[in-house]
């Protein structure tokens, strides 16, 4: 009786048919199948991965249209779960769990590759089923605004990881949105002595300064050079450009930003070797990085609600997708809030 109820009930999804077509529908509701969880999703975060979504700009080995999105969320386990009424994380990456890499622990890198938000449905919907394996509880004591943030994090924090900056170093970080503010967050936890946020808008200071930058610039010259560490987080060419030239000699440069599928770096080689650069591209998380978030999150180590600026009601999803487009004022993460009506007033 409680799955025929889930098969007829419906709610609202927000469904990109095909590039360039986005629309917010109705359809009926998923019931959980073998080996997975009912999850209600709260919030849901928007980044510009979404609008690469919805531009067709994401390499087609990476998505399947049409495809709801919403790969950065948290919500609510309903059913017969004994995690009902828990919130939770869910890790996007579905792993198959017994290829080569997978054994490794290299989830990230499954020779089957499958995402929630990219492959398969993402959370701006009124409810997803998702693989048990890949729920993860977060405490009491974890606000929503906090818990979205899980999958962002766990991005950064693997390509923060796989470099391994010693306490003491000099950072740089290449970018002013929020994976480049959770760089800058995130990277604290290695100890550096400085770390210097190298933006485009001045509007993002502040924000720069609340995630712990010692400095914030928009011009390369005044960032300087020299630095242990260079994370690259804007996803342009232009910004991995700058990222290798401010690397010191025997320094490390993280890309972490995706610029869309085909475009190209020229790159000089020699310089490169003769500099002894390591270049590690960094491509989404492994299980064991969100582990490590989630145990993050719950021993109170993070909190980046903080970077929370806007909030939109889903039905509200237009407006929501024109503030990340827009280059305006300062703009951390921008939310879509999937179980709060329209306000009266908006």
């Amino acid at each position: 009786m409680t799955q025929t109820a889930h098969l007829t009930a419906a709610s609202s999804v927000l469904l990109v048919l095909r590039p360039g077509v986005v629309t917010l529908t109705t359809r009926a509701e998923p019931a959980a199948g073998p080996g997975e969880t009912l999850v209600r999703p709260e919030l849901v975060g928007l980044c510009g991965t979404d609008l690469e979504i919805i531009g067709g700009q994401v390499d087609p080995a990476y998505t399947r249209y049409p495809l709801a999105l919403g790969h950065e969320w948290t919500g609510i386990v309903t059913g017969d779960s004994p995690l009902a009424g828990q919130r939770v994380v869910v890790e996007g990456v579905v792993p198959c769990g017994h290829c080569a890499r997978c054994v490794r622990g290299q989830t990230n890198l499954c020779e089957t590759y499958d995402e929630i938000g990219f492959t398969r449905d993402g959370a701006a919907a009124g409810l997803i089923a998702v693989p048990s394996a890949l729920v993860h509880p977060v405490g009491a004591s974890v606000a929503a605004a906090d818990a979205v943030f899980a999958e962002p994090a766990a991005v950064v924090y693997r390509g923060l990881a796989r470099a391994a900056a010693g306490p003491g170093s000099r950072v740089l970080v290449v970018g002013d949105g929020t994976i480049a503010l959770l760089a800058v967050y995130l990277v604290r936890l290695w100890s550096p002595a400085e770390v210097v946020l190298l933006g485009r808008r001045e509007a993002q200071a502040q924000l720069a300064a609340a995630a712990g930058a010692a400095r914030f610039e928009t011009a390369p010259d005044r960032a300087g050079g020299g630095y242990d560490l260079v994370v690259e987080a804007a996803g342009t060419v232009a910004a991995a450009g700058v990222a290798v030239a401010a690397a010191r000699r025997g320094g490390t440069v993280v890309l972490i930003g995706l610029p869309p599928h085909g475009d190209v770096l020229p790159l000089a080689i020699d310089d490169v070797v003769n500099n002894d650069l390591a270049i590690l591209g960094s491509f989404s998380y492994t299980a064991a990085a969100w582990r490590d978030v989630v145990r993050l999150l719950n021993a109170g180590l993070i909190r980046p609600g903080f970077l929370v600026t806007h909030r939109f009601a889903l039905p509200e999803w237009e407006q929501a997708i024109e503030c990340l487009r827009a280059a305006g004022g300062p703009r951390g993460k921008v939310l879509l809030e999937i179980t709060r009506p329209v306000r009266q007033d908006s």
